[in-house]
């Protein structure tokens, strides 16, 4: 099984689509109108792993109020197993969402739920038979919630997982950004694979070119692929032998961009496992080649989720039939 661990939220967008097909932003009193959709970076990239046939899972607590309900639909929808069954009383985490002139997605949160994880609990959680899991994004923002979170990840790597990463840094969260790095840290030295965004790089340390932070990432204990997402100027993979990029897949309609880091990142997975190249040791041997095969094959997962409106990954379906043209 694949398991994702972290947040799962419900992003509030100040956007309503009328039937004509026009964006209403306020009502007929102007009042803002929100719509409600159910999100956060892990809850997207399980139900994108497993639209693409990947047996997931999702460890997250889920809360028992009415977004709590809301959450659980597209779960079950795409067939992911949530493994953490017994609901929390704390609110479902909420973030506000805003757009740039790019219509690029920029977050406010609010947090509650997501954060109310037990360790003992996730950790008995865990299956036994555990090919990869993947830490997400808010794991290391608080010190308390980072440890129970370390327990996870490492009783995952006694199970014989594969360690990925996606932390989405998010400075706007962190009172402590010093602290919250040296937590980060801890996370990265356990990852086999990570993928990081140039907007994640540059709030770490603008100082430092895209290549100096992949060779620092892959001098880590046990890092053996980093991924860097470049927005519309595609992706780059680095291994300590070996680099390529792909463009992005640009599809017939953009609606926006909620969603495909986390799309890319489960194309990613997939097409490593496809070809038993997941596993520790097999990362760091991957070929220029192979390398631009991977990265083109997520690009076209995000490109696809970049088609609709708010995160909605293909299935494995579609995604075959856009590389068979």
């Amino acid at each position: 099984m694949f398991v994702v661990g972290g947040e799962s939220l419900i992003d509030l967008k100040a956007e309503v689509m009328l039937p004509d097909g026009q964006i209403a932003l306020r009502d007929g009193e102007g009042q803002i109108v929100m719509t409600a959709h159910p999100g956060g970076s892990p809850f997207n990239c399980a139900i994108a792993l497993s639209k693409l046939g990947n047996h997931t899972g999702f460890l997250c607590p889920i809360s028992a109020d009415a977004f709590g309900d809301y959450l659980l639909g597209p779960l079950a929808d795409a067939g992911v197993v949530p493994l953490l069954p017994e609901r929390v009383p704390e609110y479902t985490t909420l973030a506000v969402v805003n757009f740039d002139d790019n219509h690029n997605a920029r977050y406010g949160f609010y947090r509650q739920a997501d954060g109310a994880i037990d360790a003992d609990k996730a950790v008995a959680a865990l299956p036994e038979a555990l090919a990869l899991y993947q830490i997400g994004g808010f794991c290391p923002i608080d010190p308390d919630e980072a440890e129970a979170w370390v327990q996870v990840v490492e009783t995952a790597i006694a199970r014989g997982a594969t360690i990925s990463i996606d932390p989405n840094v998010r400075p706007s969260l962190v009172s402590d950004f010093a602290g919250y790095k040296q937590r980060l840290g801890r996370f990265l030295d356990l990852a086999h694979l990570v993928k990081v965004s140039e907007e994640d790089l540059a709030a770490l340390d603008p100082e430092r070119s895209l290549e100096q932070h992949a060779a620092d990432l892959l001098a880590r204990p046990n890092c053996e692929l980093v991924v860097v997402t470049l927005g519309e100027k595609g992706s780059r993979a680095f291994t300590a032998s070996a680099s390529a990029s792909a463009a992005i897949h640009q599809p017939p309609v953009f609606g926006d961009t909620v969603g495909a880091g986390d799309s890319l990142m489960a194309g990613i997975l997939t097409w490593l496992e496809e070809r038993d190249l997941l596993a520790p040791g097999n990362l760091t041997a991957l070929r220029v080649e192979e390398l631009a095969q991977m990265l083109h094959f997520g690009a076209v997962v995000a490109g696809i989720n970049c088609g609709r409106k708010g995160c909605k990954p293909p299935t494995r379906a579609e995604v075959d039939a856009v590389l068979a043209v």
